[in-house]
């Protein structure tokens, strides 16, 4: 038998790599299937997960680079740790922003974005009432009080609720692009500045998204952006922090290495304004950055599909009688991540997902987020210690929680179905999906 010499590249290639069951590289259909012979007239309808199904050599190429260089951390190594430094510089240009950080998660972002506002005990933030746990954690772990403000068809923020909720203690906004859409950014913005509220965009379900020409982000006075799996991009976990003020900056990128700054983010964004302070340990490792530097060159095309798919299925339900779609403020910034109607009731919408799945059709309620003001452990207040600061001020204790705060965000939760979207879908797919809403959706309007 003839041995064959093995390097370190094919070691990982053909060995760690090559897991049984898992394919570095998703052609079109491997996620989506082969159509059964079974069930001819129906395709395999499953919209996967994005960020993988666009794997390639780029990804395999990069961590290759890590691994040969041996050098996983950051900052040094035996060789030149350079993915996350060139990530950050990417990305932060990609998004129209003057600066980039890397970070461990999502979570770790808001974490930084609120630390970076200055954000503290005292505080108030406002928070959709449906989002994700981290937008009511950041401000929690903080010390400060979340106040949450309705959604409305856009399925984001209410602008109308947001201005309600400010009083003389609000400090920033939480402004979350949900489900793939923007917020309406114009009169979130305008209320933001006549009353002195930082606006902080979570763009972690819209990354890639815009508003009017301007890249989710780049708008507020803070950006974050999660690469956990369910997102668009992904390195299995991961986020990023971007602003143009290099004070945010600066703030941020010391809360995520222990309260501590390095010259290379003194060399971003100038002298030092911030004496050190108790931080966290949020840093970005090599692996991750070296993948989502790769996936970064694809996030364009990414998009190109999922819009080009959503927008075929809007245009072909959106002329059936009454009904109503998502309100979309800028439907060329939304990134086709879903397609969401709305019905007349909860018990209209739980029909027209069950008889859409029956068809297959990757149907269901809004997900990925909660509905925060009626969890248990929300209107009760429990956090990390009993005497954290949030609920003991006066105000904090008097807040109440509850569905009375949230009456139209429920509203718009039962109503709404969700319809996902995916990159890979060939026309059949989108047609057979619109074939089966206008077969379903007439006989439950």
């Amino acid at each position: 038998m003839k041995i064959q010499n093995i390097t370190r590249r094919s070691f990982l290639r053909t060995g760690c790599l090559a897991v049984p069951g898992i394919s570095m590289s998703f052609g079109p259909g491997k996620l989506l299937g082969r159509e059964s012979s079974k069930a001819a007239n129906m395709p395999n309808i499953n919209p996967g997960y994005i960020g993988p199904q666009f794997f390639d050599e780029r990804e395999q190429q990069a961590l290759l680079d890590v691994w040969e260089s041996a050098s996983p951390f950051r900052y040094w190594g035996p060789g030149e740790p350079t993915k996350v430094l060139h990530f950050e510089e990417n990305f932060a240009k990609h998004m129209e922003t003057r600066f980039g950080l890397g970070v461990s998660s999502g979570t770790a972002a808001l974490d930084c974005a609120m630390t970076g506002l200055g954000v503290g005990p005292g505080d108030e933030v406002i928070v959709p009432a449906y989002t994700w746990w981290s937008d009511y954690t950041c401000v929690v772990q903080a010390g400060a009080l979340p106040v949450f403000a309705d959604i409305d068809d856009t399925l984001n923020i209410d602008p109308k609720d947001f201005e309600r909720k400010i009083t003389p203690r609000t400090k920033a906004v939480i402004s979350v692009h949900l489900l793939g859409g923007p917020c309406d950014m114009d009169p979130i913005m305008d209320t933001a500045r006549r009353k002195g509220v930082a606006v902080l965009e979570d763009c972690a379900q819209c990354v890639g998204g815009s508003y009017k020409g301007k890249k989710l982000g780049s708008i507020g006075n803070v950006g974050i952006y999660s690469f956990q799996i369910n997102k668009v991009m992904t390195s299995g976990e991961g986020g990023a922090v971007v602003t143009s003020d290099p004070l945010i900056y600066e703030r941020a990128a010391r809360f995520h290495d222990m309260g501590t700054i390095r010259q290379l983010f003194l060399d971003r964004s100038g002298p030092s304004q911030v004496e050190t302070f108790a931080g966290e340990n949020f840093r970005m490792n090599e692996l991750t950055g070296a993948v989502l530097g790769a996936q970064l060159t694809k996030l364009d095309t990414m998009l190109t599909h999922l819009r080009g798919n959503a927008n075929a299925i809007y245009d072909g339900i959106k002329g059936l009688p009454g009904i109503r779609l998502r309100h979309r403020p800028d439907p060329e910034g939304d990134i086709g991540y879903s397609v969401f109607f709305k019905m007349k009731d909860k018990t209209m919408r739980d029909r027209c997902i069950k008889e859409l799945r029956d068809r297959k059709v990757p149907a269901g309620r809004l997900s990925g987020s909660v509905l925060l003001p009626i969890h248990e452990s929300v209107m009760n207040k429990r956090t990390r210690h009993p005497d954290w600061p949030s609920y003991n001020s006066p105000h904090g204790k008097a807040i109440k929680y509850g569905p009375e705060c949230c009456q139209q965000t429920l509203d718009v939760y039962d109503r709404f179905v969700q319809v996902r979207v995916g990159p890979k879908y060939t026309q059949r797919i989108n047609e057979y999906i619109i074939d089966a809403i206008r077969q379903v959706y007439p006989t439950l309007a």
